[in-house]
C-alpha cells in the first residue's frame, strides 16, 4: 500500500483530488514534494488509509483544504516539536525534517514572510490596577490603594496584562472620575505658599506605661501620653486636633473626659461617652517662643467606665508660625509647578497655565500633546482661578482631574513611527516604544529619561543600554512580582486555604504539640516561599545566568525560619539569600519551590493532575485539553479491592481505568506522581498512608525517571527547546498584551534559537522579546485587509 501511494505521488497525481501537479498553487506543490513524504512516513499509520486516530485523516479532501486546516497545523507542528507525535517507541522524524515541516508550516500555512513577519493584532490597553497604582505615584508623588478601590481585573492567557480582557465597565467608569478627583485633591497644593505644617500621629505621643500610645487609650484607664517639638522660629502658631472614640454597641458604654495641654496650658477640654464610634476636630491658637515645646494628651475615666471603649489620637497638627515671612510652598508643589508664583494677570497667567499643563498631560498621556487638546485643559483650567476667590492652583488642579479621567491616561494609546502609516508591519513610535519598555519592566511609566530619549528619537539606538539600566532599577522586581507571579501562580499564595490535620494525617503524623508549630503554613513562611521563587528568578536575571537554572539547579534562597521548615540543617540569619543545597538534594529550581508546591495542591492532599497539568503548561507549554464536565472528586473513585487507605498513585490508577479519563491523565499523573515526596505544605514525606511514596513515571515521549531529580534533569537537558518555546510564549504574552497566535510562530522561534546558541541566557530571552515583531511594531489593519 505504501509503495503504491508513493508511486502515486510520483506521477503527480494528488491524493483524494486528482488535480494534475502543474496547475496546483506552489504551496500545494511544496507540500507534496516536503510534507507528504513526512507524513506517509511517521502520521499515516495513525491518520490515515481509514484510521482517524483523534479525528485527523491527512489522506481525506484535496491537498488545498488541507492546507486550509490552520489550526490543524499548529497543533501538528506544536506536537511533532514537543515529541508528543509520533507516540513514543514508534519512529520519529530527525530534527532536519522537523525543521523542512516547521518551514512549510510558517511559509505556507500561515503566509509568515521571514523577511517582514506578521507582528500580529493589538488591542488598546487599559491600565490594570496595579499599572494604575504605580503610575499614579511616579506621576502625582502619593500612593493609591487601586487594589482596595477598583474592581480585580479580568485575566486572560494567564495574565491580567490583556488587552482583550480590559474592558471598562460603568461602575469602573465611575470609579475612575471618583479617583482623579481624590488623588488631585490628595497631591495637588491649591494654594501657593503658606504656613509651615507639621503633622504627628498618636502612635508618636508615648505615656509612662510600657507600650502606651496615644494611638490606644482605653476608656476605663486613666493615661497621660505626650510629644515634643522644636519651634524654629517664634510667633503665632495654630493647633489642630483630629480625635476618635472607637466604640462597639453596648448598653453602658461608659464616659470620659480628656485635655490637651501645651506647655502644661491647656488648649482642649472634651468629654466623650462611648455609645459610637466618632471623630472629633478641634484647634487653638498659641503664641509660641522658638525652642522645644511639650504637647500632652490626659484621659480620665468617667462613670461609668467603658469597658471595651477606646479613645485615640488620629493627628495632631502644628502650623506656623503664621505671619507671610515664613511661609513656605507647600509639599509636592515643585512637582506640578515649576515657579514660585503664578503671574497675576493674563496673558502671562494663561501662558503659565499652558506650561504647567502641557508638562502634565505629556506626562500623563505618555506623548506629546496636541494644540486643541492643551487649549481645553487651559481653557478648563482658567474657567475655575478667573472666579473670586479661587487660586491659579486650583485651576490648575481642575484640568488634571481631567487628565487623569481621561482615556488618553487610562489606556496605553500608540502610534506609528511618523511616515510609516502606510506599511502593512509599521513600527511603533518612540514614545509607544517607551511605554512599552516601562510597562513591561517596570509595571509604571516612563521615566524622565525614558521620555528625552523618545523625544529626541534616540530610544531605538540604546535600546539595549536602557534595558540593563531598567532592570538594574529597584522598580524592575514589578517584573518579577507580576509576571513570574501570575506565570509560576504564586500570586494566588496568601489566600490559599490548606488542612494541615488532614494532610499529616495522611502522613501518619501526629498534629499536636511541637507539631503544630512546625507544620502549619504560616503567613510568614508563605511569604518567604513567594520570595524564595522571586529571588531565584531575578537571581538568574541579575547574573544574566541560564534560565534553564529555573528547572534544576543546586542552589535555592532560604532564610533560618524557611530552611526549617525545609529541614535544611545550617542556615542562618531572617534574611532570605543563596543558600547551596547539600548534596544529592530534590531541592533546586522552581518545581520543588514551597510556594509552587503549595499552588498546585489541593486542601487535603497533592494533586497529581494540578501539578502535572502545571508543568505542561508553564514548563513545556503543552497543556492537556480540559476536563470534561462533571467529573467526581477522585475520593469517590471505587476502590475494589484495596485493603487499606489508597495512597494518591493508586487513586490516580483507578481513575485512569476510565477510557475517557487514560489519555489526558497519561500525561498529567506520571509528572505530578514525581513530585508526590512533597506534601501539599511544600514539605518532605517519604510515606503516604503507611505506604511508601513511589515517585517513578515515564514521561508521554518516551523518557523514564525515578524520582524528581531525573524528571527535572530530563526536561532540562532533553526538553530545553520546549521549555524555551514556552517561557518565550509566556514572557511575550505579558509583554505585548495579548495571546499568541500562529503568525507569532516565526518569532519566538527566533527568540528560542537565540536562546540556544547562548546557552540559554537571560538575556537573550529577554532582548529578544523586546527586538522581536510583536514588540517593535503593529499592524495596521486597514492595509492587511486589502485584497
Amino acid at each position: 500500500m505504501r509503495l503504491w501511494m508513493m508511486g502515486v505521488i510520483a506521477a503527480g497525481i494528488v491524493v483524494g483530488a486528482g488535480v494534475a501537479r502543474g496547475s496546483e498553487p506552489a504551496s500545494v506543490e511544496r507540500y507534496h514534494d516536503a510534507v507528504e513524504p513526512l507524513l506517509i512516513d511517521y502520521c499515516y499509520r495513525c491518520h490515515a488509509e481509514g484510521t482517524i486516530k483523534g479525528g485527523v485523516a491527512f489522506d481525506e479532501g484535496s491537498a488545498a483544504d488541507l492546507l486550509n486546516r490552520r489550526d490543524l497545523w499548529w497543533s501538528v507542528l506544536q506536537n511533532v516539536r514537543s515529541g508528543i507525535m509520533p507516540p513514543a517507541g514508534k519512529p520519529r522524524p530527525t530534527p532536519e525534517e522537523v525543521q523542512t515541516l516547521a518551514r512549510w508550516v510558517k511559509r505556507d500555512v500561515f503566509g509568515i514572510d521571514p523577511n517582514d513577519p506578521d507582528p500580529g493584532r493589538v488591542t488598546v490597553r487599559r491600565l490594570n490596577r496595579i499599572e494604575y497604582r504605580n503610575t499614579i505615584h511616579d506621576l502625582m508623588g502619593i500612593d493609591f490603594k487601586a487594589e482596595e478601590e477598583f474592581p480585580a481585573d479580568d485575566t486572560g492567557y494567564g495574565f491580567d496584562t490583556i488587552g482583550d480582557v480590559l474592558s471598562v465597565s460603568p461602575l469602573l467608569l465611575e470609579k475612575y472620575f471618583q479617583a482623579a478627583e481624590a488623588i488631585v485633591k490628595q497631591a495637588v497644593p491649591t494654594s501657593g505658599r503658606k504656613a509651615p505644617e507639621r503633622s504627628y500621629r498618636g502612635i508618636e505621643f508615648r505615656g509612662t506605661a510600657k507600650g502606651q500610645t496615644g494611638d490606644l487609650m482605653p476608656f476605663d484607664q486613666r493615661a497621660t501620653v505626650s510629644r515634643s517639638f522644636l519651634a524654629e522660629a517664634a510667633g503665632d502658631y495654630r493647633i489642630e486636633l483630629d480625635l476618635a472614640v472607637k466604640a462597639p454597641y453596648q448598653l453602658d458604654p461608659g464616659r470620659c473626659s480628656v485635655a490637651f495641654s501645651l506647655d502644661e496650658r491647656v488648649g482642649i477640654r472634651a468629654s466623650y461617652d462611648g455609645r459610637a464610634s466618632k471623630t472629633s476636630h478641634y484647634a487653638f491658637d498659641a503664641r509660641l517662643k522658638d525652642g522645644d515645646h511639650k504637647m500632652t494628651m490626659a484621659l480620665e475615666p468617667g462613670e461609668p467606665k467603658g469597658k471595651g471603649v477606646d479613645f485615640r489620637i488620629v493627628a495632631v497638627r502644628v502650623i506656623g508660625p503664621l505671619d507671610a515671612a515664613h511661609r513656605v510652598q507647600p509639599p509636592n508643589y515643585a512637582r506640578f509647578f515649576p515657579r514660585d508664583q503664578a503671574p497675576n494677570a493674563d496673558p502671562d497667567r494663561r501662558a503659565y497655565a499652558r506650561e504647567v499643563l502641557d508638562s502634565f498631560a505629556r506626562r500623563a498621556f505618555r506623548r506629546p500633546v496636541d494644540p486643541r487638546t492643551l487649549d481645553r485643559l487651559v481653557d478648563l483650567a482658567a474657567s475655575v482661578y478667573i472666579l473670586p476667590g479661587k487660586t491659579f492652583e486650583q485651576g490648575i488642579a481642575q484640568a488634571m482631574t481631567a487628565v487623569l479621567a481621561s482615556p488618553r491616561f487610562l489606556f496605553r494609546i500608540e502610534s506609528v513611527e511618523p511616515g510609516q502609516g502606510s506599511r502593512p508591519h509599521a513600527p511603533i513610535d518612540e514614545y509607544a516604544m517607551a511605554s512599552r519598555l516601562s510597562y513591561f519592566l517596570w509595571s509604571t511609566m516612563p521615566d524622565d529619561e525614558l521620555f528625552d530619549l523618545a523625544a529626541r528619537g534616540k530610544l531605538r539606538a540604546n535600546l539595549e543600554k536602557q534595558v540593563r539600566r531598567m532592570l538594574a532599577d529597584p522598580k524592575a522586581h514589578e517584573l518579577t512580582r507580576n509576571f513570574v507571579g501570575q506565570w509560576l501562580e504564586i500570586r494566588d499564595l496568601d489566600g490559599l486555604y490548606f488542612n494541615e490535620r488532614a494532610i499529616l494525617f495522611r502522613e501518619g503524623v501526629r498534629f499536636r504539640g511541637a507539631d503544630t508549630a512546625r507544620n502549619v503554613l504560616t503567613q510568614t513562611i508563605r511569604r518567604a516561599m513567594r520570595s524564595e521563587t522571586e529571588m531565584a528568578f531575578e537571581y538568574v536575571a541579575r547574573e544574566d545566568r541560564s534560565i534553564l537554572e529555573w528547572i534544576d539547579c543546586d542552589y535555592t534562597f532560604l532564610n533560618d525560619r524557611l530552611a526549617k521548615y525545609y529541614e535544611i540543617p545550617g542556615v542562618e540569619g531572617s534574611e532570605l539569600h543563596k543558600v547551596t543545597l547539600p548534596k544529592g538534594s530534590p531541592r533546586g529550581g522552581v518545581l520543588t519551590q514551597g510556594a509552587v508546591l503549595a499552588v498546585t495542591s489541593t486542601p487535603a492532599r497533592t494533586s497529581p493532575v494540578k501539578r502535572g497539568q502545571f508543568i505542561l503548561d508553564n514548563i513545556l507549554g503543552t497543556p492537556a485539553p480540559p476536563p470534561p464536565p462533571d467529573i467526581p472528586p477522585l475520593e469517590a473513585v471505587k476502590k475494589d479491592g484495596l485493603d487499606h487507605t489508597p495512597t494518591t498513585r493508586e487513586l490516580m490508577a483507578l481513575h485512569r481505568e476510565k477510557p475517557t479519563c487514560a489519555a489526558c491523565h497519561a500525561r498529567m499523573d506520571p509528572i505530578g506522581l514525581a513530585l508526590d515526596h512533597f506534601n501539599p505544605l511544600g514539605k518532605w514525606r517519604d510515606q503516604e498512608s503507611k505506604q511508601p511514596i513511589d515517585a517513578s513515571g515515564r514521561l508521554i515521549t518516551g523518557e523514564a525517571f525515578h524520582d524528581v531529580r531525573d524528571l527535572k534533569k530530563i526536561l532540562r537537558d532533553q526538553h530545553r527547546l520546549d521549555f524555551y518555546r514556552c517561557v518565550t510564549g509566556k514572557l511575550l504574552t505579558y509583554a505585548v498584551g495579548r495571546g499568541l497566535e500562529p503568525t507569532d510562530i516565526e518569532s519566538v522561534d527566533r527568540i528560542v534559537d537565540r536562546l540556544d546558541q547562548s546557552g540559554g541566557k537571560f538575556s537573550a530571552l529577554l532582548m529578544g522579546v523586546i527586538e522581536s515583531p510583536p514588540f517593535q511594531r503593529r499592524r495596521n489593519a486597514r492595509i492587511a485587509s486589502r485584497p
